[in-house]
């Protein structure tokens, strides 16, 4: 009876098989989730937003103009046939600074719209990072279930022939089927975690099951200054700047600069007299109406400062804490892995003994399940450490 391949030689093929899958890249898995996801869509209208924006500051007029048409008939004093027709376009013009205020403040919130897009793609690599390592962690653990089924499958076959030959008792052989049928229970189980993590993953990326490919720790060991949430925390600074320099400048009436034509009927036979009307309407005094506005942007640009300061001592403690669980990551595969090889050879030794008679059924199988629950630990230990590393890239803003 074939016990069970060595653990390392078994821990080589989980990797191989990891690394050399054909499926989708991370990076096409990305693509394929952001397309589906409700972020990609506001960031559509943020940016349909900043080339809005951008239009009106790049604009001469400060605001649509008005065309106006007015008559007077019978004037006071004048003969009763009189009239008089008066045609104007009114022309809303920039304020001193405004319109080169507004046209940063649009250029900042267009850079705010693409580092908020990057940071958000951050974000959604994380959710694919980790959904890989659960998918790709149950299918390791079924895959160890079922080989421990085979392995009970051929124990139990090996008692029972025993037991037919006399050389065991018929509850030896109850015990060994007890144990298979419960390890198909565990495959069963196993099994339906694992249609759980492919279904997320669907639903995620409507794209087939990536598989975790092995990948190397960053070098990084600082927090980058490239990090996507650091440029989105920076953007949003000074997105906030540039509204208080227009809240400033700006107010809530634009000056008006009216150019009209004036004809004038006399009446009585008399000709017409036509007059070009030139007018400017300025408003004065809106300073006390402009505080509010000026004091939300200023608050706003608090905001984003004091953000701006926790964001990266959020993410300076998240990269040391990687650091750190990516090094007792490291420890304990190591520890796993020398502890699965143990068991499995004391398994392999057990099983010689077993078969010479000198060893009891239940000490055989005690033997079996320490080997088979070392090996299972050795493989989720495996996923760990390359989530661990997946964990440590989030941390420092690697996208893929």
């Amino acid at each position: 009876m074939a016990l069970m391949m060595p653990t390392s030689g078994r821990a080589q093929e989980s990797t191989r098989v990891a690394s050399t899958a054909q499926a989708v890249t991370l990076n096409q898995a990305l693509e394929a989730a952001w397309q589906r996801s409700l972020e990609a869509s506001e960031s559509r209208g943020r940016f349909a937003r900043s080339q809005a924006d951008q239009g009106v500051t790049q604009s001469w007029l400060a605001a649509a103009p008005a065309v106006s048409l007015g008559q007077r008939e019978g004037l006071a004093g004048a003969p009763p046939a009189s009239r008089e027709t008066e045609l104007g376009l009114a022309l809303p013009l920039w304020r001193p600074g405004q319109r080169a205020a507004g046209g940063q403040a649009a250029q900042s919130q267009s850079v705010w719209g693409q580092a908020t897009e990057q940071a958000e793609r951050l974000r959604l690599a994380g959710r694919l990072r980790e959904s890989i390592g659960a998918l790709h962690l149950a299918e390791v653990e079924l895959q160890q279930v079922e080989r421990q089924v085979q392995v009970l499958s051929q124990l139990t076959q090996d008692v029972e022939r025993r037991v037919r030959a006399g050389d065991l008792a018929p509850s030896d052989a109850l015990a060994t089927r007890s144990e298979w049928l419960a390890a198909q229970s565990q495959a069963s189980v196993a099994r339906q975690a694992l249609g759980i993590q492919q279904t997320y993953w669907q639903l995620l990326t409507g794209s087939p099951p990536l598989k975790l490919q092995t990948i190397v720790a960053p070098a990084l060991a600082q927090l980058p200054e490239t990090h996507p949430e650091l440029v989105l925390a920076s953007a949003a600074v000074d997105l906030g700047q540039r509204r208080a320099d227009l809240a400033r400048v700006q107010r809530s009436d634009s000056p008006q600069l009216t150019l009209g034509m004036r004809q004038e009927y006399p009446g009585q036979g008399a000709g017409s007299q036509s007059s070009v009307v030139v007018a400017l309407r300025v408003p004065v005094g809106g300073q006390v109406y402009q505080q509010p506005r000026i004091a939300a942007a200023l608050g706003e640009l608090d905001i984003a400062q004091t953000q701006a300061q926790r964001t990266r001592e959020r993410l300076t403690a998240e990269v040391a804490l990687a650091q750190s669980q990516l090094s007792l990551s490291q420890t304990q595969l190591q520890a796993e892995r020398e502890r699965a090889q143990l068991l499995a050879e004391r398994a392999r030794l057990i099983d010689k003994s077993f078969r010479a008679g000198e060893t009891a059924l239940p000490e055989m199988l005690r033997a079996l399940a320490a080997a088979a629950s070392a090996e299972i630990s050795l493989a989720r230990q495996q996923i760990n450490h390359q989530t661990a590393i997946a964990r440590l890239q989030q941390t420092l803003g690697i996208l893929p």
